[in-house]
Protein backbone atom coordinates (compact mmCIF):
# COMPACT_ATOMS: atom_id res chain seq x y z
CA UNK A 1 0.00 0.00 0.00
CA UNK A 2 2.49 2.27 0.88
CA UNK A 3 4.83 1.28 -2.47
CA UNK A 4 1.30 2.05 -4.08
CA UNK A 5 1.10 5.46 -2.81
CA UNK A 6 4.75 6.33 -3.26
CA UNK A 7 4.47 4.87 -6.95
CA UNK A 8 1.35 7.29 -7.66
CA UNK A 9 3.25 10.84 -5.70
CA UNK A 10 5.81 9.83 -8.07
CA UNK A 11 3.71 9.38 -11.22
CA UNK A 12 1.53 12.49 -10.38
CA UNK A 13 4.74 14.65 -9.88
CA UNK A 14 5.99 13.75 -13.44
CA UNK A 15 2.89 14.54 -14.60
CA UNK A 16 2.74 18.06 -13.15
CA UNK A 17 6.23 18.79 -14.06
CA UNK A 18 5.64 17.40 -17.75
CA UNK A 19 2.41 19.88 -18.48
CA UNK A 20 4.28 22.48 -16.81
CA UNK A 21 7.49 22.10 -18.93
CA UNK A 22 5.44 21.87 -22.13
CA UNK A 23 2.67 23.53 -21.61
CA UNK A 24 3.16 27.09 -19.28
CA UNK A 25 6.61 27.45 -19.40
CA UNK A 26 7.08 30.67 -21.31
CA UNK A 27 10.10 30.04 -23.39
CA UNK A 28 9.16 32.80 -25.95
CA UNK A 29 12.34 35.30 -26.53
CA UNK A 30 12.06 38.91 -26.42
CA UNK A 31 13.08 41.02 -29.02
CA UNK A 32 16.03 42.55 -28.19
CA UNK A 33 16.68 46.23 -29.84
CA UNK A 34 20.13 46.95 -30.27
CA UNK A 35 20.48 50.93 -29.52
CA UNK A 36 22.62 52.97 -31.30
CA UNK A 37 25.44 55.10 -28.83
CA UNK A 38 24.46 58.27 -28.94
CA UNK A 39 27.18 60.50 -30.44
CA UNK A 40 29.10 62.88 -27.91
CA UNK A 41 31.82 64.30 -30.00
CA UNK A 42 33.75 64.30 -32.33
CA UNK A 43 37.88 63.78 -33.26
CA UNK A 44 38.64 66.72 -36.33
CA UNK A 45 36.43 68.65 -37.85
CA UNK A 46 34.64 68.87 -41.47
CA UNK A 47 34.31 65.82 -43.76
CA UNK A 48 37.02 64.25 -41.65
CA UNK A 49 35.83 64.62 -38.53
CA UNK A 50 35.31 60.81 -36.69
CA UNK A 51 32.30 60.55 -34.01
CA UNK A 52 32.93 59.45 -30.49
CA UNK A 53 30.34 58.06 -27.84
CA UNK A 54 29.40 59.28 -24.54
CA UNK A 55 31.15 56.07 -23.56
CA UNK A 56 34.37 57.00 -25.29
CA UNK A 57 34.53 54.59 -28.24
CA UNK A 58 34.67 55.74 -31.74
CA UNK A 59 32.24 55.35 -34.08
CA UNK A 60 33.84 55.44 -37.57
CA UNK A 61 30.76 54.83 -40.05
CA UNK A 62 29.03 57.33 -37.81
CA UNK A 63 28.35 60.62 -39.78
CA UNK A 64 28.59 63.81 -37.35
CA UNK A 65 25.35 65.43 -37.34
CA UNK A 66 25.32 69.28 -38.08
CA UNK A 67 22.90 70.92 -36.18
CA UNK A 68 24.14 71.12 -33.79
CA UNK A 69 27.24 70.56 -34.66
CA UNK A 70 29.39 67.88 -31.88
CA UNK A 71 31.91 69.74 -29.83
CA UNK A 72 35.58 68.95 -31.22
CA UNK A 73 37.81 66.86 -28.88
CA UNK A 74 41.02 68.24 -28.71
CA UNK A 75 43.15 65.10 -30.20
CA UNK A 76 45.22 65.09 -33.03
CA UNK A 77 44.01 61.53 -34.33
CA UNK A 78 41.72 58.76 -33.19
CA UNK A 79 43.17 56.33 -30.92
CA UNK A 80 44.55 53.00 -32.40
CA UNK A 81 42.61 50.66 -29.75
CA UNK A 82 39.04 52.29 -31.01
CA UNK A 83 38.51 53.64 -27.13
CA UNK A 84 39.07 56.95 -25.62
CA UNK A 85 41.01 56.54 -22.34
CA UNK A 86 42.38 59.55 -19.51
CA UNK A 87 40.87 63.00 -20.01
CA UNK A 88 39.63 63.02 -23.38
CA UNK A 89 37.92 60.45 -21.79
CA UNK A 90 36.09 61.99 -19.37
CA UNK A 91 35.16 64.75 -21.93
CA UNK A 92 33.42 62.23 -23.65
CA UNK A 93 31.11 61.27 -20.87
CA UNK A 94 30.68 64.90 -19.85
CA UNK A 95 29.91 65.40 -23.66
CA UNK A 96 27.74 62.75 -24.25
CA UNK A 97 25.58 63.72 -20.79
CA UNK A 98 24.19 67.08 -22.12
CA UNK A 99 19.99 67.28 -22.20
CA UNK A 100 19.09 67.91 -25.87
CA UNK A 101 17.81 71.61 -25.00
CA UNK A 102 21.66 72.75 -24.30
CA UNK A 103 23.18 71.36 -27.05
CA UNK A 104 23.22 73.40 -29.03
CA UNK A 105 24.60 75.95 -26.95
CA UNK A 106 27.84 73.86 -26.28
CA UNK A 107 30.75 75.33 -28.31
CA UNK A 108 33.98 73.19 -26.99
CA UNK A 109 35.35 71.45 -24.22
CA UNK A 110 38.95 70.97 -22.95
CA UNK A 111 40.34 69.40 -19.52
CA UNK A 112 42.01 71.93 -17.81
CA UNK A 113 43.35 72.35 -14.11
CA UNK A 114 39.40 71.58 -12.75
CA UNK A 115 39.12 68.55 -14.78
CA UNK A 116 37.01 68.42 -17.40
CA UNK A 117 35.86 72.48 -18.54
CA UNK A 118 32.56 73.11 -21.36
CA UNK A 119 32.74 76.33 -23.11
CA UNK A 120 29.03 77.22 -24.05
CA UNK A 121 28.48 79.35 -27.12
CA UNK A 122 28.12 82.87 -24.74
CA UNK A 123 31.70 82.37 -23.84
CA UNK A 124 30.06 80.99 -19.99
CA UNK A 125 32.38 78.05 -18.73
CA UNK A 126 30.97 75.09 -17.07
CA UNK A 127 33.19 73.42 -14.58
CA UNK A 128 32.51 69.86 -13.97
CA UNK A 129 35.51 68.50 -12.43
CA UNK A 130 35.36 64.68 -13.48
CA UNK A 131 32.45 62.59 -15.41
CA UNK A 132 31.23 61.58 -12.27
CA UNK A 133 27.11 62.33 -11.94
CA UNK A 134 27.52 64.15 -15.48
CA UNK A 135 23.66 63.95 -15.68
CA UNK A 136 22.78 65.80 -12.47
CA UNK A 137 25.94 68.47 -13.45
CA UNK A 138 23.96 69.29 -16.88
CA UNK A 139 20.70 69.82 -14.86
CA UNK A 140 22.41 71.94 -12.09
CA UNK A 141 24.27 73.68 -15.06
CA UNK A 142 20.50 74.06 -16.73
CA UNK A 143 18.33 75.54 -13.44
CA UNK A 144 21.56 78.27 -13.33
CA UNK A 145 21.38 79.39 -16.51
CA UNK A 146 17.62 79.22 -16.77
CA UNK A 147 17.77 81.57 -13.40
CA UNK A 148 16.05 84.44 -14.12
CA UNK A 149 18.17 86.37 -11.03
CA UNK A 150 21.56 85.68 -13.60
CA UNK A 151 21.64 87.56 -16.20
CA UNK A 152 25.56 87.61 -16.75
CA UNK A 153 28.48 85.22 -15.26
CA UNK A 154 31.57 83.80 -16.37
CA UNK A 155 31.49 80.30 -14.76
CA UNK A 156 29.81 77.74 -13.24
CA UNK A 157 31.47 75.34 -10.85
CA UNK A 158 29.42 71.99 -10.59
CA UNK A 159 32.01 69.93 -8.66
CA UNK A 160 28.90 69.28 -6.64
CA UNK A 161 25.72 69.48 -8.63
CA UNK A 162 23.90 69.91 -5.19
CA UNK A 163 25.42 73.49 -4.73
CA UNK A 164 26.71 74.88 -7.75
CA UNK A 165 28.83 78.21 -7.56
CA UNK A 166 28.77 81.09 -10.12
CA UNK A 167 31.32 83.87 -10.62
CA UNK A 168 31.89 86.74 -12.95
CA UNK A 169 29.87 88.82 -14.69
CA UNK A 170 31.37 89.62 -18.07
CA UNK A 171 29.31 87.13 -20.77
CA UNK A 172 25.72 87.57 -20.87
CA UNK A 173 23.26 84.63 -21.24
CA UNK A 174 21.77 83.96 -24.15
CA UNK A 175 18.11 84.02 -24.65
CA UNK A 176 15.84 81.42 -23.68
CA UNK A 177 14.93 79.42 -26.37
Amino acid sequence: MRRRAVLGAAILLVAVLGVYWFLVRDTSTAPAVKRSPRPAATIGSGSDAIVVSAGGAVLPRAKPPTDPPLPELPLGEAPRSGQLAGPALQQARVLGAVPDPLRRFVASSYYGESGVDVRLTSGVELRFGDASQAAKKWWAAAAVLADPNVSALDYVDLHAPGRPAIGGSSHLLPAAP
